[in-house]
């Protein structure tokens, strides 16, 4: 019986502690649906459930290993792996379109990158900084998408009633 109470509270030395890692995985919870709506709303293939579970896993790693005592290096080589098994994550949303000659999925893999850091941030504690980056990431989702279609706009002349170019 010992065993199995040192195994269900390892990690969860006292309410202080518990309080601690449910406010974390909450806020990566949070801040990683904020990201995922707004990807769910523009209709990407990696949305609300996708962005979440990413954020919350990504807090989860870096919390648990902070929790069992870990040291530093330990933790580095942690984040070390969630950002290059991300990077595999991502390289398999981006497709080539040989045909368009057009590469797609780009802002999603980055969106997926960003989410992966801002999970990181909150397992290791630093909320302001997770809400702050989570921000800056909203904006650059809905605003740089609008800025971007206003310059493709203005660079397309068939858009504008000009004559047209085939694009071969």
């Amino acid at each position: 019986m010992e065993t199995l109470y040192h195994e269900l509270t390892l990690g969860l030395h006292d309410r202080q502690q518990i309080a601690r890692i449910v406010i974390r995985l909450l806020a990566a919870f949070i801040l990683g649906g904020l990201v995922g709506v707004q990807r769910q709303r523009t209709h990407k293939p990696a949305g609300l459930r996708t962005h979440m579970l990413v954020c919350v896993g990504t807090a989860v790693f870096v919390t648990t290993v902070g929790a069992v005592g870990m040291a530093f290096d330990g933790q580095s080589r942690v984040i070390q792996g969630i950002i290059t098994g991300l990077g595999f994550i991502g390289g398999g949303s981006i497709l080539k379109l040989t045909q368009d000659h057009e590469i797609k999925g780009l802002t999603t893999a980055a969106g997926l990158w960003m989410t992966a850091a801002i999970g990181v941030t909150v397992g290791l504690g630093a909320l302001g900084i997770a809400i702050i980056t989570t921000i800056l990431t909203l904006i650059i989702l809905v605003i740089a998408m609008k800025v971007e279609k206003f310059v493709q706009h203005q660079r397309d002349p068939r858009s504008r009633g000009g004559p047209s170019e085939d694009h071969d």
